[in-house]
């Protein structure tokens, strides 16, 4: 029997682990500019076009190749970084694997020109699919040269399932972001289709941070500094009144790289426990410098998932960390003394005698005598009035008590509670928008619920129980819907009939609001531009990621039109939709959530007979879009069941 076991070729198994390493063109950037980072470079450009798809270059003033070493770093595991299995523990730098460049050259075309700052000429290779077309001298500046031209030409498969240019380009933008955060000392410039994206020179930490995701964050930013034998840990954590349920910018370095540690992450919300909402997130930007001994970066091939030796220890620091750094700027509740109205406190004076207090009282006083002056009910002066006290009303309604007490005939119940005149929920916002008007929301026929469910009987009666829910009689039993759900069905659907009728109607603000978005956000905001025009937004670019915002959909006053353009752009994030029917989908049911009518809101009974006529209009009034219950039945037989007895 023949042997059957042999070895990969080269281009194959540079293939295989491209496929671990190389994944869209953000894994390409990632690798070269961590490879320019740990070359020492102190400019590095990076320029994209079409996302990444057609070409990208990054370059950098590093130390720059020889001809050897040139040749030798597109070689599977070929790295200056490590020599033996024990430096693998005491790491700094950002790659040592060698396999970045052996992966990219097995899946792209590559040019590569480089050269050290003590020779005259450099050297240029070209490579594709792990093949060596050519190398040569040329003269070119000190450095390296990468040129990647059409990823994934030789796996169509993996290129086809690349995303939209606007989601890698995202992608593109939120490493490029990552990397730029922890290196403040390096220069770095991004350009996207000729288009400057990023021009980040030398700066300090903080104005780093404020230079990729924009000014406004300065003045909610508290410092962290705890250094102890085991971590140093600095950086800094946004106060607790920016905490927003979506995008907030959540960041961990340690060494120098970005990690994912949903651990420690637990460890910074705990500092911030009864300070937000919950389901609420916070910012922050955390620094962990530690022993490489103690960790190991080497668990996953993106080596942004990283294990330390001492993580309870460390949860603990960065907890306290935290907490000291909110306390330290004032930033958790404190009781305030108000000190208007309060005595003057006398100084001390050495020649006035000291005296014991004294316990003034009245010795006259007979709790079980009426005094004169009962009418009085004051003490001043170590004199007390008795108050006078009406034995005789507190006997007053027993007579009625004993009454409602007695049997009586029994009578036809006869409900005569408004149930739409309950108090509003004290957690009811202020401010809110009306409810749809009768106009807005004709009443149609109702539409069956299930196959064999009739609709709401004709003439029937809505009561609204405990803010939330609607209660209405059907032929087979009562029936609830949720008020919230039912009118997020609604608004959906009509959401969706403006978009792709492209008649959404825009309401023009007095005072346009200017939102603020990161160049990753800003990027796919611009794909979806359209689609927010087609709900009714009226945003104008300013540049440098800032939108002004003149027009809001009508119908949604009372909300935040910022909070809610940046909600609709993190969900289309993290959606990573592509199709422009899911885009429309995402948009129409975001804003229909945020525009639906609260919980605790009361409605009128027209209100209600409006709000269930348009439910049953929908296509699918059981659920809304993202699969929740918005009605239930009780049957009849089950309702007659607990009156069996």
């Amino acid at each position: 029997m023949s042997d059957i076991i042999h070895l990969l070729p080269d281009s194959v198994a540079n293939q295989i682990a491209a496929g671990e390493v190389i994944q869209r063109p953000a894994s390409v950037i990632k690798e070269l500019v961590e490879n320019a980072i740990d070359a020492e470079a102190q400019e590095i450009h990076v320029l994209v076009t079409d996302a990444g798809k057609t070409c990208i270059q990054v370059i950098d003033d590093g130390k720059g190749m020889s001809e050897t070493d040139a040749r030798l770093a597109f070689e599977r595991h070929a790295t200056s970084k490590i020599k033996e299995a024990a430096d693998l523990f005491a790491l700094r730098t950002m790659g040592f694997r060698g396999e970045a460049l052996a992966s990219i050259a097995a899946v792209a075309e590559v040019e590569l020109k480089t050269r050290k700052a003590d020779e005259e000429l450099g050297t240029r290779i070209m490579i594709a699919g792990s093949k060596v077309e050519t190398q040569e001298a040329v003269s070119c500046p000190k450095g390296s040269n990468f040129s990647i031209k059409n990823l994934f030409f030789n796996i169509p498969a993996r290129r086809k399932f690349l995303k939209a240019n606007s989601t890698e380009l995202s992608n593109i933008l939120t490493e490029f972001e990552r990397i730029a955060l922890v290196h403040p000392e390096v220069a770095f410039y991004l350009y996207s289709n000729d288009s400057e994206l990023f021009n980040l020179p030398v700066m300090p930490l903080r104005q780093r941070i404020l230079a990729v995701f924009g000014k406004k964050l300065n003045q909610h930013l508290l410092s962290v500094d705890v250094n102890t034998t085991m971590v140093k840990v600095s950086g800094f954590v946004a106060k607790p009144e920016t905490a927003r349920k979506k995008g907030a910018h959540q960041y961990f370095f340690v060494n120098g790289r970005y990690m994912r540690h949903p651990y420690f992450h637990k460890a910074v919300m705990d500092a911030y426990e009864q300070l937000i909402p919950a389901g609420e997130q916070i910012s922050y930007f955390i620094y962990f410098d530690v022993d490489p001994a103690n960790i190991d970066v080497n668990i996953h091939p993106t080596k942004t998932e990283i294990k330390f030796e001492n993580e309870q220890a460390i949860w603990q620091i960065l907890s306290a960390a935290v907490k000291e750094s909110l306390g330290k700027f004032n930033a958790v509740p404190s009781i305030d003394f108000d000190m208007e109205g309060m005595p003057d406190i006398p100084a001390f004076d050495q020649t006035r005698p000291i005296e014991p207090p004294r316990v003034h009282y009245n010795s006259d006083f007979n709790p079980f005598k009426t005094s004169p002056a009962s009418s009085s009910s004051s003490y001043s002066g170590g004199s007390y009035s008795r108050p006078k006290v009406d034995w005789e009303g507190l006997y007053d309604g027993l007579e009625k008590a004993s009454k409602m007490n007695a049997p009586m005939e029994e009578e036809p119940f006869v409900d005569e509670t408004n149930w739409a005149s309950a108090p509003v929920s004290a957690d009811m916002p202020e401010e809110r928008m009306p409810y749809v008007s009768e106009t807005e929301m004709a009443p149609s026929s109702p539409a069956p619920l299930y196959a064999n469910e009739p609709a709401v009987e004709k003439g029937a009666q809505h009561f609204q129980f405990k803010g939330r829910f609607i209660l209405t009689s059907v032929k087979s039993g009562l029936m609830l819907i949720d008020q919230h759900r039912a009118h997020i069905r609604v608004l959906f659907e009509r959401y969706m009939s403006q978009i792709r009728q492209k008649q959404g109607v825009s309401q023009g603000v007095l005072f346009p609001e200017i939102v603020q978005l990161p160049a990753s956000e800003a990027a796919v905001l611009e794909s979806i531009l359209e689609d927010f025009s087609a709900v009714g937004f009226e945003l104008t670019p300013l540049g440098g990621g800032s939108y002004a915002i003149n027009g809001i959909p009508s119908g949604i006053e009372g909300l935040n039109p910022v909070e809610l353009v940046r909600n609709m752009v993190h969900t289309a994030m993290e959606k990573g939709s592509d199709v422009k029917e899911e885009v429309q989908t995402m948009l129409a049911l975001t804003l229909a959530k945020a525009a639906a009518i609260v919980y605790g809101q009361v409605l009128s009974n027209e209100e209600m007979v409006n709000l269930v006529d348009s439910l049953f209009a929908c296509p699918t009034p059981n659920y809304t879009p993202d699969g929740r219950t918005v009605l239930s039945t009780i049957k009849e037989e089950d309702i007659e069941k607990l009156f069996s007895r």
